[in-house]
């Protein structure tokens, strides 16, 4: 392939601006916050299941002081009328009274072991709804920090892609320069090269692969005229050259 060395030399242009915004691309996909983003996901994952877990248990709880509010207020709604029917009167017979005072014993015995169970529910129940709050405000410190995170991830990865559409605008006006067979073969090696299509060859060195060229390979290629696109023998990629080539 044959192309007009100052075409060449705009390669090294064109591949510079590659590898820039192959690095810019690299940047984006790999922001230094990711690491701990991806921590603290999981972190909040495992809270957030756990939280879930003790909004069970608080629900529970609550159900069965509910309960437990019931059942005192039910035997002490009965100690109050069983009271009242002694103190009204209604009860004369000495055996009725003598049962209706076993009954209220009965029922104080009844109460004071229900209020025991009542308060042992709402310690529970405290003591849940507490660890609840914890919970709680742990989530809102991993979103508040996963929040600061995001932000800082999103303005840089909006720089980057300034930066990117500004690089590539640049790269298809150096396109537009070029002839199409020679970016052509420029981008099939890029493609096959890890991104290194070309590389310049400086102090008898090929800028793509940093191998040194040995003395026949220098001979040929100043043997051989300047508008031949030539391809380093060991890497196969296009080497230009430059001023500072050494040949």
């Amino acid at each position: 392939m044959n192309a007009d060395p100052a075409a060449q030399l705009r390669l090294l242009d064109l591949q510079a601006l590659d590898s820039q915004v192959d690095q810019l691309r690299h940047q984006r996909s790999n922001p230094a916050e990711a690491a701990e983003i991806k921590d603290l996901l999981g972190k909040r994952a495992d809270v957030d299941g756990r939280l879930r877990d003790q909004r069970i248990v608080v629900d529970d709880l609550a159900a069965a002081q509910a309960k437990a509010d019931a059942d005192v207020e039910q035997v002490k709604a009965r100690r109050t009328r069983d009271r009242d029917r002694m103190d009204s009167g209604a009860i004369s017979n000495p055996k009725d009274l003598e049962r209706m005072q076993h009954e209220l014993a009965s029922l104080e015995r009844r109460i004071s072991t229900l209020e025991d169970e009542e308060l042992e529910v709402m310690e529970q129940l405290e003591e849940a709804q507490s660890g609840f709050a914890e919970l709680t405000a742990a989530i809102d410190d991993l979103d508040a920090r996963l929040g600061v995170l995001t932000t800082a991830r999103d303005e840089k990865t909006a720089v980057i892609d300034a930066e990117i559409a500004s690089v590539s605008a640049g790269r298809a006006a150096i396109v537009a320069e070029l002839p199409a067979d020679l970016v052509a073969l420029y981008e099939k090696l890029r493609a096959s090269k890890g991104g290194v299509a070309v590389g310049a060859l400086r102090a008898r060195q090929c800028g793509g692969c940093q191998l040194s060229l040995d003395a026949g390979e220098l001979s040929d290629i100043r043997a051989t005229p300047a508008d031949v696109v030539l391809r380093h023998e060991e890497c196969q990629r296009i080497l230009v050259r430059t001023p500072e080539s050494g040949i």
